[in-house]
């Protein structure tokens, strides 16, 4: 941008020179002429209405052509707008909420027939019985249609148990709809309408191609205020919000807010690459990040869904932690990487495969598992009933196994922790940890709140499994893993511990002395 205010007669000279003379204007005041760019012209305009005297000049006629194809280079979304809005719907769930009245509450302050007794009386969470009162509930929420015959995609959490459910498209005709189908741990759900006529719809794209900085367009109902339209880029990929065990998000920085859940994430070419459904906001309303669910995994949830009403998963039967720096240099591991397998659970594929507590699972059928994710969401995809390749990591060295993969079950048993009675404790001072024998194990009585046990959580009532990988049987057992480690020069070690319904690894610090 270039700003030119000196008054000298030579400046014209100057400025008809430049390679872009018809960018400039002149201004003149008190005899003295200016020049000033046209980059600057709201500048000039300002100049021209606040100082008396002052007339701006165009030199050229031309001088708005090159602002004018700027204006055209910018992208428009119009067109993309008018192609997908149709197939972009506003979803409607009404519930029946029954509030039960504090005790006490008071009876209506005003005679029957009073103007305010109605309005009272809604306000009211209880008839004059005693009875609760039922009270209407309605969720909103977006969705997007993907066949010609109405099955529409949105989120879970916007249709939750399916009752009562209304579709409102974008002309404002509402019509009815049924559940065909939820998947909670992704929080996807599938619906359909019934239409006489072939429906607008829109397709799922592959979301694997996306880039960090590539256009994206989100169209929902916010606020429940019908079809609006923003834009912006994809922010990051690969994002973990702690929403469950398949977190792989793509975050966007167009505007979404409540109400925008189950909407679609469009690319340029009008193709679906994300399903709105989440936003960080200390407010309630949109900050610039938004996630959506990728649509890799979202078309093949509703894939199943539309077949079975249900998806079905891989299951390998193992529950697994994130291996940290320290945890890797326990294992002798060159870097943290892979899943840590804390609990193998009884007659499951992993167990029948010989897959151990402490293993490290590096790579599944071919494709190395960088974290506990792709561990999760490798394995999901797998076909139930087919045989996958393991390669995990075991006493220092890499392990072939192969597994039957299964149907991951709607429900996994897992053995609870029955309190035990404590006699007599033993101390691991470099530990900061007071344990004691019980009938379930070495039980953990007590932990120093400034040690490092405190800081990675954990509790009293924990039981230490493993230490460095070997059985635990009675707290003598804890103390010579910790001195082994001691002398073998590690800077951690690393407990197996159980406690209510999961086993976890913790690596703790080992103070040197």
């Amino acid at each position: 941008m270039m700003l030119i205010l000196k008054a000298q007669p030579e400046m014209a000279a100057a400025v008809s020179g430049s390679p872009h003379p018809q960018e400039f204007i002149a201004m003149t005041t008190g005899g003295k002429k200016y020049f000033v760019s046209m980059a600057c012209g709201a500048l000039a305009l300002a100049l021209a209405l606040v100082a008396p005297g002052v007339q701006a000049q165009p030199l050229d006629t031309r001088s708005a052509a090159p602002a004018t194809a700027a204006l055209e280079r910018l992208p428009s979304f119009a067109d993309l707008v008018e192609k997908v809005s149709p197939a972009v719907v506003s979803i409607r769930v009404a519930e029946e909420r029954a509030v039960r009245a504090p005790a006490g509450t008071p009876d209506l302050p005003f005679p029957p027939g009073s103007p305010f007794e109605r309005f009272f009386r809604d306000l009211q969470p209880q008839d004059p019985g005693g009875a609760p009162r039922g009270r209407q509930a309605t969720a909103l929420g977006s969705g997007f249609i993907i066949s010609a015959d109405g099955y529409i995609v949105t989120n879970n959490h916007v249709v939750g148990d399916g009752k009562d459910i209304t579709v409102v498209r974008d002309d404002g005709t509402e019509i009815p709809a049924k559940l065909v189908g939820r998947d909670p741990k992704t929080d996807l759900a599938l619906v359909k309408i019934e239409s006489k006529a072939d429906l607008p719809y829109v397709a799922f794209g592959n979301s694997d191609t996306v880039r960090v900085g590539d256009w994206v367009l989100a169209v929902g109902n916010p606020f429940g205020l019908g079809g609006t339209v923003t834009t912006g880029i994809v922010s990051a990929r690969g994002r973990e919000i702690g929403a469950g065990p398949y977190d792989d998000f793509i975050q966007i920085d167009a505007s979404i807010n409540r109400g925008n859940s189950g909407g679609p994430t469009f690319d340029v070419r009008g193709n679906v690459i994300g399903v709105n459904t989440a936003i960080f906001s200390p407010s309630g309303g949109s900050v610039g990040i938004g996630f959506a669910i990728p649509s890799s995994i979202a078309s093949r949830v509703i894939a199943d869904l539309k077949e079975s009403g249900r998806v079905t998963r891989g299951w390998l039967g193992v529950t697994i932690q994130q291996v940290d720096p320290e945890m890797a240099s326990s294992l002798a591991l060159d870097k943290p990487q892979g899943a840590l397998v804390a609990q193998v659970a009884e007659d499951s594929p992993a167990k029948k495969a010989g897959v151990k507590i402490g293993d490290v699972i590096l790579n599944v059928d071919g494709k190395d598992m960088e974290d506990v994710r792709a561990v999760s969401r490798t394995v999901a995809e797998l076909k139930p009933d087919t045989r996958s390749k393991l390669v995990v990591w075991r006493d220092g060295k890499r392990r072939t196994l192969t597994a039957n993969i299964g149907t991951f079950p709607d429900t996994v048993d897992v053995a609870a922790v029955e309190p035990g009675e404590a006699p007599a404790a033993a101390a691991t001072k470099s530990l900061g940890l007071a344990l004691t024998q019980t009938p379930d194990g070495v039980v953990v009585q007590s932990v120093d709140p400034a040690s490092d046990a405190a800081e990675k959580g954990i509790r009293p009532g924990d039981v230490i499994v493993k230490v460095s990988g070997k059985d635990v049987k009675k707290p003598d057992d804890v103390v010579a893993g910790v001195e082994e480690a001691s002398k073998a020069d590690k800077s951690s070690v690393l407990l197996l511990l159980r406690s209510e319904e999961q086993q976890r690894f913790v690596a703790l610090s080992l103070s040197k002395s």
